[in-house]
């Protein structure tokens, strides 16, 4: 049985650079998600998370760093 790897993390547009931030919304899309449910985990600090100005933004790693810890322990479970 072989298993897909999913891709988290947005794809650049041809010619332009990947992003460094995503908005809450494209988190969300990434981890399959509701915005909620994204913000949620912003909230309670399981997503990493910064504002710049008034707008509030994920690393674009965040996603994967995320998702590796809750794999971890569930593992450890």
């Amino acid at each position: 049985m072989s298993t897909a790897a999913v891709e988290i993390t947005p794809h650049a547009v041809a010619g332009e650079p990947a992003p460094v931030l995503l908005t809450v919304e494209e988190a969300a899309r990434c981890l399959r998600i509701g915005r909620t449910t994204c913000f949620a985990l912003i909230r309670t600090g399981e997503l990493e998370s910064l504002t710049i100005g008034g707008l509030r933004r994920v690393p674009a790693d965040a996603p994967a760093a995320y998702l590796a810890r809750r794999r971890a322990e569930q593992r450890a479970a």
